[in-house]
């Protein structure tokens, strides 16, 4: 599993919300959402895709939590977490390094150049278990 990250702030850059002028242009989103489009046909070509999401922005999800015995729900954005999943790619490949090449192609993703995302850009690779016999105990 491909996991790829996002904070509120990303969503509202890429919705033109941001007050700050870091807003993206709707070119600058129909070439990334082009790129993802590409890539992701890509690995159905290959045979590699099995399933790809995105997720809906922070300000939409539900945190349920345990506080003295009892479920707490909260509504989000969350500000102690900068970071959420914002989407997944689920490819299926001959290996983990083949896996992380193609999570590696994501470094081209098109941005706009000023594009500034307080943090360092990453994604995270990792396999999915077949089941309770694939864990390490």
């Amino acid at each position: 599993m491909i996991m790829m990250y996002g904070s509120q702030q990303d969503y509202d850059m890429l919705s033109g919300q941001p007050t700050d002028g870091s807003a993206w242009s709707a070119e600058d989103v129909a070439a990334m959402h082009g790129f993802m489009e590409s890539w992701n046909t890509e690995l159905v070509k290959s045979g590699e895709f099995v399933d790809a999401q995105g997720l809906s922005e922070p300000v939409h999800a539900r945190r349920i939590e345990l506080k003295d015995g009892v479920p707490v729900v909260t509504d989000g954005p969350y500000p102690e977490t900068q970071e959420v999943l914002a989407g997944y790619t689920i490819v299926e490949c001959e290996s983990f390094d083949r896996a992380t090449e193609i999570a590696a192609r994501l470094t081209n993703t098109p941005h706009p150049e000023n594009a500034d995302l307080g943090r360092e850009w990453y994604v995270d690779v990792r396999p999915i278990l077949d089941g309770i016999g694939d864990l390490e105990i």
